[in-house]
């Protein structure tokens, strides 16, 4: 008995700490592997850093370009003969309309054969070359500088236009966009807007429907063709089209389909009896519908915008469901049709628990990407008629009315968004044994 406990005792285990020889190949290892680690944290990384830099920051689009000292330099008067004057001329004028440039000046090359008479007090004439301070020029700053010239022999055999050689320009500037003074103006000016709440209430209202559209779409297509039958490959090639094709060809066809004027589906109805009038689709904020008594409005283009979306990418879902369906054993199959087992139980109890996992992914990742969606609606509607989303917002922000800070903020704001729903999503999501 005591044998055996010493044997137990004396048991090798194996080591709780890294050897030297495995630190080295650990250090090696990752020594390899940090380029590219930098490499895809500066591609992910400094995109969203300087998105969130800008959104504290007043920035717009004439804040892009930095202040500079703008010269344009003319010869004002007629040279033809020696000891003719004429007028040396700079005009100067700050770029900027808002910020100012420090210690500013330039210097330039006064062509040969052409004698300064005349110089301005701010100006110094060392040789041929020009210099002049200006000091610190305030925004929307406008002067002028003129000197006094002579001609002499040496100008009249071989003129030379002032412009041919320009003058260079020095000075300093705050850029706006490297600075360190932060604000929250553009947070506040977001949140403060009763506009954000609609566009967000929209944002969520087509991003949910739009989403859950889609995978419903791509499921039945995935159980209809999950059967085998002849011309079984053609029909999934042709499912494929709506994600395959041009976005702005599709489009432009859903546009001309559904114009109230020319359109088929609008002729169709009108003719059928089934609509009085046209409907703008497209341009049609919301019709009333009343259902047992009860009015509410319905968003018609909306509702059309979100329809378009769920036509468009429901074979992205197809593919997915269809490839996880294909992989379930049809041993369970025929013993539930064995027990009498209707087709929609079947589905309802066998499919759809072993399709949770890829429905959850398919649905996360669908979110993500209509909820970023910009294209689709700024191709059909340019986010009118009550389809203004987050995304339309950023662009209206940062490039309809200029303010490059504010549209940071609406999509720092789509991120937060978006980082909340997906943490969430990890958490509560389900999975399938696949």
């Amino acid at each position: 008995m005591s044998d055996m406990t010493d044997k137990a005792e004396i048991t090798p285990t194996p080591p709780k700490t890294y050897g030297r020889m495995a630190k080295r190949e650990m250090r090696f290892a990752y020594s390899m592997l940090a380029p590219t680690f930098l490499i895809v944290l500066a591609i992910v990384l400094l995109p969203l850093v300087a998105n969130f830099w800008i959104s504290f920051k007043p920035v717009t689009l004439s804040d892009l370009r930095p202040p500079e000292l703008n010269i344009n330099e003319r010869l004002r008067g007629d040279l033809e003969q020696v000891g003719d004057t004429a007028e040396l001329e700079y005009r100067l004028r700050n770029t900027s309309q808002k910020a100012s440039i420090y210690e500013a000046g330039f210097v330039d090359i006064i062509p040969d054969g052409l004698e300064v008479t005349g110089l301005d007090q701010r100006c110094t004439l060392t040789g041929r070359e020009l210099t002049c301070t200006l000091g610190d020029l305030p925004e929307k700053f406008r002067d002028r500088i003129r000197l006094q010239v002579i001609a002499d022999t040496a100008y009249l055999t071989s003129p030379v236009e002032p412009r041919d050689n320009p003058a260079e320009a020095f000075g300093r500037s705050d850029n706006i966009l490297t600075n360190f003074q932060f604000t929250l103006d553009n947070f506040s000016r977001i949140f403060s807007s009763p506009d954000f709440w609609k566009v967000l209430r929209v944002t969520f209202y087509y991003t949910v429907f739009g989403t859950a559209s889609a995978l419903v779409l791509g499921l039945f297509a995935a159980q209809l063709l999950n059967q085998s039958f002849k011309g079984r490959s053609v029909l999934r090639g042709l499912f494929l089209f709506p994600y395959v094709a041009p976005v702005i060809a599709v489009a432009f066809t859903w546009i001309i389909l559904l114009d109230p004027y020319s359109g088929t589906l609008n002729a169709l109805l009108v003719r059928s009896g089934m609509i009085g009038a046209p409907i703008d689709f497209f341009g049609q904020r919301d019709v009333d519908i009343s259902i047992f008594g009860l009015t509410f409005q319905f968003p018609v283009a909306l509702t059309t915008v979100i329809a378009f979306e769920a036509w468009r990418y429901f074979p992205l879902s197809f593919l997915f469901i269809l490839a996880r369906m294909q992989a379930l054993s049809t041993d369970v199959y025929e013993a539930a049709e064995i027990d009498g087992a209707t087709p929609l139980q079947q589905f309802w109890y066998i499919s759809l628990p072993q399709l949770v996992g890829i429905l959850a992914v398919l649905f996360l990742l669908r979110f993500i990407w209509t909820f970023n969606k910009f294209d689709d609606i700024f191709l059909l509607t340019g986010g009118a008629a009550g389809t203004r989303t987050l995304t339309v917002d950023v662009y209206e922000q940062a490039f309809a009315v200029s303010n490059l800070g504010a549209g940071a903020a609406v999509a720092v704001v789509v991120f937060v968004v978006l980082l909340v729903f997906s943490l969430i999503f990890f958490k509560f999501s389900p999975q399938d044994d696949g």
